[in-house]
């Protein structure tokens, strides 16, 4: 089992899930490692008089994939170990 768990979190570091914000005007793609690949923003969600809507659509986003991230390797964990929660596997 615990050669398959390893090769899952190989996989896992390929797998991405992509999240956003603010109607799409912020998208963050996270991998299954939970690392972020790739933050887009659009111009026009960028504003020097409010900043912090921005750093709020961010937040979000992130949190968002992040969360979306850890489902899918829950999921992908689930399947090699039926269901079983095993500490320490970082899932």
């Amino acid at each position: 089992m615990q050669e398959k768990i390893g090769r899952l979190q190989e996989e896992l570091a390929t797998k991405t899930i992509e999240a956003q914000s603010g109607g799409g005007m912020v998208k963050v793609t996270v991998n299954g490692k939970f690392e972020i690949v790739s933050l887009k923003i659009e111009k026009e969600v960028v504003n020097p008089e409010d900043i912090d809507m921005l750093q709020d659509l961010i937040a979000a986003a992130v949190n968002e994939g992040i969360r979306k991230s850890q489902e899918m390797a829950s999921s992908e964990m689930a399947k090699i170990t039926g269901g079983l929660n095993l500490p320490g596997m970082g899932m």
